[in-house]
């Protein structure tokens, strides 16, 4: 409305002001110079208000043409026939000229509404792209509604259960009323879709994509522009779609994860069978001697049986409580309580833990007496020898001793733990280290090596495997000195 106004008071004055203009020379011009003259005004008020506000400016032309320009004079008597037939050529051509305009700016209009409906929904699809969860996608779409198309409430519903539920809204939230009325079994009229109704009526907009309902749009209006309504169809479209694409996207991570979770619940079963069948195996074949053989046996045999017993039941109760601290450490919920300590006496403790098992067991270890204070928690590195002397004692031939050593470079100890057993093979030295690996017979296997690499890393160190000079296995670990860890905090 606007527009047309300002089009033709624009049309009507330049009429008048060019008639005004021209009459000093009006003598020395033609009246069909007068009259090509006179089509400007028509023009400027048809580009800038359309045809219906180049009329005026025509019909101010027609007067002014008429009052000054045909004879009689400032009169609106046409006179002869000929000025008629000039008039009327006149208002023709005017006509012809503000609708040829008005129609050109109609379709400059036109595109770059167009042209701006095109970047607006680009921008809109770009918010749509890219993996994120449902739940923000759901977000981004009210929150983009609502504030490209100025529309004071906007909310997304999903059917759970039979009953539509709000998953995301944005601006003026419905009514526990409009959203029993949206429900599909209330019985009561909603509008659907993107035709104009009633500014401010509560509109529903249905996603879908390949055929299947995703959810439902619920406006408070529409665009007022027709091309408005329009991109928010297409927006509507994508939306769906990506909607569609994030809960299949959801769907693959979850079937993932659960082929995972029984990847590692199969490995864990197999992992752990491992370790405990020859402490399980080795206990019930002791305990069965005891109760069929008992009163048979010497002394000595009783007392060896029991310490066997008791070796081995010692290993199961550490599998456990490695595997419970483990598990916590790769949860997240386990905190390492460092303490300042020395190497010296974590392999004192370790060794005293496995003093049954190791009685038979020459023990080499070098440790200086200049080695530095670490800074871990004794608990966990202690499992860490443990797991290390028991897996050396476990495959160390009879006779040959079992070396301990430990290293320093100023920044942090190295602790090295060193049998004369078969070794791993090339082939197989990547694998010791993996959770729940399994190697041939005879080969190094199970949980131990598996806990010891998270127990180390959890201070933020590592462990490898060395060829032991001579033949063998040398694992070897790192533990942050006590001078460097006070230093770095």
């Amino acid at each position: 409305m606007r527009k047309y106004v300002t089009g033709s008071l624009v049309g009507v004055l330049s009429a008048v002001a060019l008639g005004w203009a021209m009459l000093p020379l009006r003598s020395h011009i033609s009246v069909s110079t007068a009259a090509l003259v006179l089509v400007i005004p028509a023009v400027v008020g048809a580009a800038i208000g359309g045809f219906r506000a180049g009329l005026p400016s025509v019909a101010a032309g027609f007067l002014v043409y008429d009052y000054l320009y045909i004879p009689p004079y400032k009169t609106l008597d046409v006179g002869t026939t000929q000025n008629w037939v000039a008039l009327a050529v006149y208002v023709i051509v005017m006509l012809l000229v503000t609708r040829v305009v008005s129609g050109r700016e109609i379709s400059r209009l036109e595109a770059a509404r167009g042209g701006d409906a095109a970047r607006r929904l680009s921008e809109l699809s770009e918010l749509l792209v890219g993996d994120r969860p449902v739940s923000d996608l759901l977000d981004t779409i009210v929150q983009a509604t609502s504030h490209v198309f100025e529309i004071p409430g906007v909310s997304l519903l999903v059917l759970e259960e039979g009953h539509l539920r709000v998953a995301a809204s944005a601006g003026e939230a419905l009514t526990p009323a409009e959203l029993a009325r949206m429900d599909p079994e209330s019985g009561l009229p909603v509008s659907v879709g993107t035709v104009p109704g009633t500014p401010g009526q509560l509109r529903s907009v249905a996603l879908a994509a390949s055929g299947r309902p995703v959810g439902i749009l619920a406006l408070r209006g529409l665009p007022t522009s027709s091309t408005d309504r329009a991109v928010l169809n297409t927006f509507a479209n994508d939306a769906a779609l990506a909607i569609e694409r994030a809960r299949l996207r959801e769907q693959a991570l979850r079937s993932q994860l659960l082929e995972e979770v029984d990847r590692f619940r199969q490995g864990l079963l197999g992992a752990v069978s491992h370790d405990l069948r020859t402490p399980l195996a080795t206990i019930k074949v002791a305990s069965s001697t005891l109760a069929s053989r008992g009163e048979s046996l010497t002394s000595d045999q009783t007392r060896e049986l029991y310490l066997l017993m008791e070796v081995e039941a010692d290993r199961l109760t550490r599998l456990v409580a490695n595997l419970l601290d483990m598990t916590r450490i790769e949860a997240g919920v386990y905190t390492v309580n460092a303490v300042t300590t020395s190497v010296a006496q974590l392999i004192d403790e370790a060794v005293s833990a496995l003093s049954t098992s190791l009685r038979h067991r020459d023990l080499v270890i070098k440790v200086p007496t200049s080695l530095p204070l670490v800074s871990v928690d004794p608990t966990l590195i202690g499992q860490v020898l443990i797991n290390l002397l028991d897996n050396a004692n476990r495959h160390s031939p009879i006779g040959q001793p079992i070396e301990v050593s430990a290293d320093t470079d100023a920044q942090r100890v190295s602790v090295a733990v060193v049998d004369h057993g078969p070794g791993i093979p090339a082939d197989k030295r990547e694998a010791i280290f993996q959770r729940f690996a399994q190697l041939e017979k005879g080969g190094r296997a199970g949980l131990g090596l598996t806990i010891a690499r998270t127990f180390v890393e959890a201070h933020g160190q590592s462990i490898w495997f060395e060829d032991a000079p001579g033949g063998g296995a040398r694992f070897v670990f790192t533990l942050p000195a006590a001078a460097a860890e006070s230093a770095a905090t």
